[in-house]
């Protein structure tokens, strides 16, 4: 038990790298340049890990699950969107990439799944261990992409959102960005039964259909 979570707590660790990665090389192909400069286009996980984010909130859903479920963030990769060749593209491009990279992870853990499942099964228990932790990392990846499409400013959803908002509401639409964590996490708070909901909605039908488990 403690090693499978160990585990998996391991496995957020590069979804989440891969994520903000995504982010900074994407914004370096729209003419931005400011996360390569600070440094964050790097696999080392120290660069982009936030001590609340990237460990203490993974491992308190971990234990909170039973092992079953967590999701987290890293540190955000810094952009200047006045940098863009095209800025409200430049932030859409942007804000896809990291969800982008997530689903190119899940679908290559559900292939692996659908591939290898039967003759890992068939080794016994170590072999079911490694199908457990190829489906825990399938869905790790479905529950960063669905949670950071929620169109709640900073999440990456409010980036593709505001592509297409007239400028007065997008200015508007900005400012909730100030209060977008709090926001976050009174839901988890005080309603996490509607981020259940959401994820038995989208994560759950998917990666059932990735893994075909």
């Amino acid at each position: 038990m403690i090693l499978m979570f160990a585990l998996r707590f391991l496995l957020i660790v590069p979804a989440i790298v891969l994520h903000e990665m995504a982010h900074g090389y994407a914004a370096l192909w729209c003419g931005d340049d400011t996360a390569k400069r600070a440094g964050r286009l790097s696999l080392n996980p120290r660069v982009h890990i936030d001590l609340f984010g990237t460990v203490l909130l993974p491992a308190l859903l971990l234990l909170g699950s039973g092992g079953r479920f967590a999701f987290g963030y890293a540190k955000p990769v810094p952009i200047n969107p006045y940098n863009f060749h095209d800025e409200r593209k430049g932030m859409m491009i942007t804000g896809i990439a990291g969800p982008a990279a997530n689903l190119a992870l899940a679908i290559i853990a559900g292939l692996l799944v659908r591939l290898l499942a039967a003759p890992l099964i068939a080794l016994g228990s170590g072999g079911l261990i490694a199908v457990q932790i190829l489906v825990f990392f399938c869905q790790i990846n479905l529950v960063l992409i669905f949670f950071n499409l929620i169109p709640i400013p900073p999440l990456d959803g409010s980036r593709v959102v505001q592509r297409f908002l007239p400028p007065h509401l997008r200015v508007q639409y900005h400012r909730l960005e100030r209060y977008g964590f709090f926001i976050i996490i009174g839901i988890m708070i005080l309603a996490p039964w509607l981020l259940n909901t959401y994820f038995a909605w989208t994560v759950t039908p998917i990666l059932s259909l990735l893994t075909g488990l």
